[in-house]
């Protein structure tokens, strides 16, 4: 499993599962499948409302504490600084952990103003030893210039939708330029990026599947990917890239892709719950 060191000097597996859309009733079996198949990276969120499932899995896995690496993130209707800080509390217990290893601020939720005070609780949670890194999830920019001009702590981690036909090369580009870490959600694009000719082709080429192919493009250009799956098959199979070759020649006609087409929400016009 390869590992991406943090701007705080934390190491984080570099491909984790994401429990995204994953049912309560199925999130303790998932994850024990995934830690069972040598996923050490746990994506979960407040949203997902399947933070228990996935807490009782990593403690029924019998993987020591330290060897499993769990995110979950605060929800938009816990923003403001004290309500995230008892957010963050009602997760921890949810999870049954003792700490969390990564909290994000879900989305930025620019009409509701709150961002900013939300991520000095962060940083109060962070400087307090309770999360051992914080970031920051779907912050366009200027948020993310906003949220950093009055930050003592930089994000570790920005998570944001990029896949072949959604690359966000400009977010990209100016998210790593803080020396904040890039992490990918929806990475095959939910699936759609999988038929793409070019990704076809590649994989027959090389001898992959499409999605180890798109895989290998992200872990290439040093994005953390969170792939998920409900098959353990496929879970399984999104983890070994290990043989896969690529060439540059390979990875820049995977760019090519870009068609803008995003599959998750739009942050200007995301609706809030109450």
């Amino acid at each position: 499993m390869s590992i991406i060191t943090l701007n705080n000097g934390v190491s984080i597996p570099q491909v984790g599962f994401g429990v995204f859309q994953i049912p309560p009733t199925d999130a303790q079996r998932m994850t024990e499948a995934a830690l069972s198949a040598g996923y050490r990276h746990i994506d979960t969120a407040a949203g997902y409302q399947n933070e228990e499932g996935v807490g009782v899995g990593v403690i029924q896995s019998g993987l020591p504490r330290d060897e499993v690496f769990v995110t979950t993130k605060l929800w938009n209707a816990d923003q403001g600084y004290e309500k995230a800080l008892a957010a963050y509390e009602t997760s921890r217990k949810k999870l049954g952990l003792d700490y969390i290893d990564l909290y994000l601020i879900h989305f930025p939720i620019p009409q509701k103003r709150l961002y900013q005070e939300t991520w000095k609780a962060l940083e109060k949670l962070y400087s307090e030893g309770a999360v051992r890194a914080i970031g920051v999830s779907n912050f366009k920019f200027p948020y993310l210039d906003r949220l950093l001009a009055g930050a003592e702590v930089v994000p570790a981690v920005h998570q944001i939708e990029v896949h072949p036909t959604y690359q966000q090369a400009e977010l990209d580009a100016l998210t790593r330029v803080h020396g904040i870490a890039v992490e990918a959600y929806s990475p095959l694009g939910r699936g759609a990026d999988l038929t793409a000719p070019a990704i076809v082709e590649i994989a027959a080429r090389v001898g992959a599947t499409p999605a180890q192919v798109i895989m290998t493009w992200h872990l290439k250009r040093g994005r953390i990917v969170l792939p998920k799956s409900a098959s353990v098959e496929r879970l399984t199979e999104n983890l070994r890239t290990d043989h896969i070759e690529l060439t540059e020649a390979d990875l820049m006609t995977i760019e090519t892709l870009e068609a803008g087409l995003r599959t998750g929400e739009d942050i200007e016009t995301f609706d809030i719950p109450a």
